[in-house]
């Protein structure tokens, strides 16, 4: 029987051969899945034998990586904020830039405007990374997830619970079936434009939750009017697009009463006059 570092070193061989950049991480973490422990067990137990079941399911996973199916999809979650959410193909993949806007309502959460409970809006939430962060790290915010997928949004229930969220759920497009203001909306539209360079892996996900017309920006021109609208005064939009638009969607948010309050990364912070 191979043992563990006769596994990984075959796998990562593989994987390398296959153009995959993270190679002897994937393979450490798809065989920690696997075994059910953790990467560093493989290192200090590498000479252990591994069983022949064992070894079809962590080949089945590996077949899965070589045909650049995502890690989060292989092993069914992601984690983000310090925390892991439950992910599936019917969601995007939670990523580390999405963290940023986490970040920004940690700098204005003390500027929301009076309203008790303070709503937020979590729009296209996918898996609910943002929202769900967002309702534990401050608890005093009424969260409601919105998406136009129903498996999306059975995905961020799923995580809501796991994580001990308390928080809303609502099939909507945009903003449509929103009857409520709010205080502050989060949203990580699709904005990625079809003609861009992107990862293989990015096949294996949703083209709902990726892809926009327009240049990527179709989605969140939609949703600039409908924030306007929903949010009460002094309310903050907070978006994540491709540095690229946003010099764009700054003008076209000015032409509906927003004003840049700070730009980071990926992230947009914007204010409701």
């Amino acid at each position: 029987m191979p043992a563990i570092k006769d596994w990984l070193n075959e796998a990562t061989s593989q994987l390398i051969a296959k153009g995959i950049g993270t190679a002897k991480l994937d393979s450490e973490i798809i065989l920690a899945h696997t075994l059910r422990r953790s990467r560093t067990y493989l290192h200090a137990h590498d000479d252990e034998p591994l069983e022949p079941r064992e070894i079809e399911i962590a080949n089945a996973r590996l077949d899965l990586r070589l045909d650049r199916v995502p890690i989060a999809y292989i092993i069914g979650h992601k984690e983000f904020y310090g925390r892991l959410f439950h992910v599936t193909p019917s969601v995007l993949i939670p990523r580390p830039e999405s963290e940023t806007l986490i970040d920004e309502l940690s700098q204005l959460i003390n500027q929301l405007p009076a309203q008790t409970p303070p709503r937020l809006i979590d729009v296209g939430t996918g898996s609910g990374c943002l929202g769900i962060t967002a309702k534990l790290e401050f608890p005093q915010l009424d969260v409601t997830l919105i998406d136009t997928s129903r498996p999306a949004l059975n995905v961020a229930t799923r995580n809501a619970v796991q994580l001990g969220a308390t928080v809303q759920c609502l099939k909507s497009n945009l903003l449509d079936e929103y009857p409520f203001s709010a205080s502050v909306i989060l949203a990580n539209l699709p904005y990625v434009d079809s003609e861009w360079e992107r990862s293989p892996e990015t096949e294996h996900e949703p083209t709902i939750a990726l892809f926009a017309e327009q240049h990527g920006l179709a989605l969140i021109d939609k949703l600039i009017p409908q924030a306007a609208a929903a949010l009460t005064k002094g309310g903050f939009l907070i978006l994540e697009a491709d540095p690229v638009q946003h010099a764009t969607i700054i003008e076209r948010a000015d032409a509906h009463g927003f004003r840049l309050v700070h730009r980071s990364g990926y992230t947009l912070s914007l204010r409701a006059n």
